[in-house]
């Protein structure tokens, strides 16, 4: 057929579809947001709208819209970030104005600031006294039982709306600024039930989309894996002692939820942090970060040549495995949770070739008794450099209200709901399930509070818990040779074995291992056999699993050396799946073992339609045109759906045409045929395979920096997105 056959009707007019391209309208999941939580939502351009150089976290600037703009009303929209606007210019004290506010507030007699306020005990006065960071002045006498009712001023400071007097008197030693009022900013209360009732009513995937835009990225930027690996950062602000660690590239907003997201974290720089500030200042007994804030994070924490303290180390190491620590022979607990987040200099396969994931921690961190205290590992090189256009226009909570929803749920635990559907390996340790339950516990609270999820959406859950815990395992065998090594996986109701691995255990087989060659038990019921091989070439990976199989290549390597004849190996069978965020795919890789030789092949996909799926088309051919000798003609035929809409449809067969005439320079006769209603996937060749698709040739995750990334020439440095390929032996 010629490509002028696909050519179906349509009522949808290209000047609608780029009207609302460029005027967007409110989405059908932002209007259900408004209308199951009106007042706790905000729009989340609005923050950036009304920043400007205000130097103050998110959740300061969302509290203040939440009183104002919380509403998917234009006029309410336009009048609170008016309103907001008008606050932070009269009440925001910059550290460059300060000496205008205080002059303000002498004339005035009385002035109502935004700042962070810290607040030290006067051993010697019995008093309290508070300073104001941004306005420059302390020793400010502060009420006890405002102490009292907001401990953490004791602690890192809270951002308050304070109300600041003046009274000078002719003692020097009277402090002639006067606290007013103090209120911190942060929720009071909510409707918990409310939350619940409310969260019945969306999807699965509303959800979690719910979740990305309240964090503030726009979740049609990011897979589904990209969104889980977003909310592992939220773990630590619904799990009590939750230790996580996330190693990445620059970029990539690491530190942002422990900085802007919630009032009950604190971000510290890692070079910063002693004992008595994190833990115990036995001189004076006071208690450190831990005692008061749910999540103490340290940024900045890799730097191999950073200075430690070794007594920090020690004591570190044991609040994290045993909630204790030690004040003199007094024993403490606590239940703040440890994030570290630091920067990698180096590619995964670097590191797995040389030394490991945790390659960039100082020295005395890289120590396997302190990397076995954590709980989850965020593979940090998945996740996208942040860009301008992730970020949200949508509605999402007002981040105080689900700073506060997260708060309340740290004392359920949702550690044993997969217990129903799954059994995990026994020869996993009460340490790796420990963090196995924990990552699980979290998600599960994130995203399912109500505790109800189907058999798939638990397993999807348990798999992700498994693998954050088996990256930190198996990066410690790499540090201690003592520690045994664990297969990792579960059994589902029907006893079935579902091993778990990591993207980059299936990305880079030959340097994860290190060059062992190991047979797993297919129960995972026993540790793993290794030996002394050094050649890791001859480990393969299959499938998902990213089992080695190593034995019949061996027996097949010994048999072709004894006949001396030329071995070729058997085309797989069968299905192979790969994770989202896997690098090193390529057509290549995927397909052209079974296209060589083939002069009749077949793609029936209905969704060849856009710019970038008409390059895969492309690429693909291209892999076509490499596989044939140059004299031979191949057959080409696509199946596929046209476009509903008259303009896009036109695109489309230019696109389709211009495809066309570049084949047949090569060999390869193309042609188009119209398949009405089909939604499945596949290649089928004349020598007899069949290659099932689950996301047709569209595989790889957009990229948006044009040439200058690697992978717009070589596909196996671009991302996948998740998606399976099934191989099928048909006869001749």
């Amino acid at each position: 057929m010629d490509v002028s056959d696909l050519d179906p009707t349509s009522t949808i007019s290209a000047e609608t579809h780029d009207a609302e391209l460029n005027h967007p309208q409110q989405s059908e999941l932002d209007q259900k947001i408004n209308r199951y939580f009106p007042g706790v939502v905000v729009r989340k351009d609005l923050v950036r709208a009304v920043k400007g150089n205000a130097i103050v976290p998110s959740y300061v600037l969302e509290y203040l819209l939440g009183q104002y703009a919380a509403s998917d009303d234009e006029a309410t929209i336009r009048a609170g970030i008016e309103a907001v606007r008008k606050i932070l210019a009269a009440h925001y004290v910059h550290r460059n104005e300060s000496e205008l506010v205080k002059s303000m507030i002498r004339e005035k007699g009385r002035h109502r600031i935004i700042d962070r306020v810290n607040v030290v005990l006067n051993e010697k006065a019995d008093t309290y006294e508070a300073s104001f960071e941004n306005l420059g002045i302390r020793g400010v006498i502060i009420d006890p039982d405002t102490v009292k009712a907001n401990k953490k001023l004791l602690v890192g400071g809270v951002w308050c709306i304070c109300d600041i007097e003046y009274s000078h008197s002719d003692d020097p030693r009277v402090v002639p600024w006067i606290l007013g009022s103090l209120k911190p900013i942060q929720m009071s209360s909510f409707d918990f039930d409310g939350y619940l009732a409310a969260r019945r009513e969306f999807t699965n995937d509303e959800w979690v989309d719910l979740l990305i835009q309240t964090i503030g990225f726009n979740p049609k930027m990011f897979g589904r894996r990209a969104k889980l690996l977003q909310l592992v950062r939220l773990i630590p602000f619904v799990e009590r002692n939750y230790n996580l660690i996330e190693l990445g590239p620059k970029g990539t907003g690491k530190s942002h939820i422990f900085s802007e997201f919630s009032p009950h974290g604190m971000l510290i720089s890692g070079g910063e942090v002693t004992v008595p500030k994190l833990f115990v200042n036995n001189s004076n007994g006071k208690i450190g970060l831990v005692g008061y804030w749910d999540v103490v994070a340290f940024d900045e924490f890799a730097g191999k040549k950073k200075r430690t303290d070794k007594a920090l180390v020690d004591i570190m190491k044991n609040y994290m495995a045993n909630k204790s620590f030690s004040r003199g022979t007094q024993t403490m607990g606590a239940e703040a949770s440890m994030v570290f987040v630091g920067n990698t200099s180096h590619t995964v396969p670097y590191m797995l070739k040389n030394s490991d994931l945790f390659d960039e921690l100082p020295d005395a961190y890289h120590d396997s008794a302190f990397l076995d205290r954590l709980h989850c590992y965020i593979p940090g090189w998945e996740v996208d450099t942040i860009r301008s256009e992730m970020f949200s226009s949508g509605y999402g909570f007002v981040v105080d209200y689900m700073a506060e929803v997260l708060r309340s749920m740290r004392n359920s635990d949702f550690s044993d709901k997969y217990q129903r559907y799954c059994t995990l390996g026994s020869a996993i340790s009460t340490r790796d399930r420990d963090g196995i339950h924990k990552t699980f516990s979290g998600l599960m609270k994130i995203i399912y509070p109500t505790g109800e999820a189907t058999e798939d959406e638990i397993q999807e859950l348990l798999r992700f818990a498994i693998e954050g815990r088996k990256r930190v395992k198996d990066q410690i065998l790499r540090v201690d040779a003592t520690f045994d090594p664990v297969k990792f996986g579960y059994s589902d109701r029907a006893g079935g074995w579902h091993p778990v691995t990591t993207v980059e255990e299936n990305e880079y087989p030959a340097f994860y291992y290190l060059g062992r060659t190991v047979a797993p038990p297919e129960d995972g019921s026993g540790e793993w056999e290794s030996s002394a091989k050094s050649d890791a070439s001859v480990a393969t990976v299959q499938g998902e699993s990213g089992l080695l199989d190593n034995a019949a290549g061996q027996a097949d390597a010994t048999e072709q050396d004894r006949t001396n004849a030329p071995y070729e190996a058997p085309l797989f069978e069968g299905q192979r799946d790969y994770a989202e965020n896997q690098r090193g795919v390529s057509y290549e890789a995927l397909f052209l073992p079974y296209l060589r030789g083939a002069t009749q092949i077949e793609i029936h996909d209905p969704y060849i339609r856009q710019p970038h799926q008409g390059r895969n088309l492309v690429e693909f051919l291209e892999l076509v045109a490499s596989a044939k000798d140059p004299a031979d003609e191949v057959t080409f035929t696509l199946y596929t759906v046209a476009d509903d809409d008259p303009e896009y449809r036109r695109r489309q067969l230019q696109m389709l045409r211009d495809i066309q005439i570049s084949a047949a320079q090569e060999g390869i006769t193309v042609s188009f045929a119209q398949e009405a209603g089909a939604h499945d996937r596949w290649i089928h060749t004349n020598t007899g395979w069949r290659i099932n698709l689950g996301r047709g040739l569209d595989i790889f995750q957009k990229s948006d920096t044009g040439w200058f990334d690697l992978g717009t020439s070589r596909q196996e440095f671009r991302q996948v997105k998740a998606f399976g390929v099934t191989y099928i032996r048909e006869a001749k």
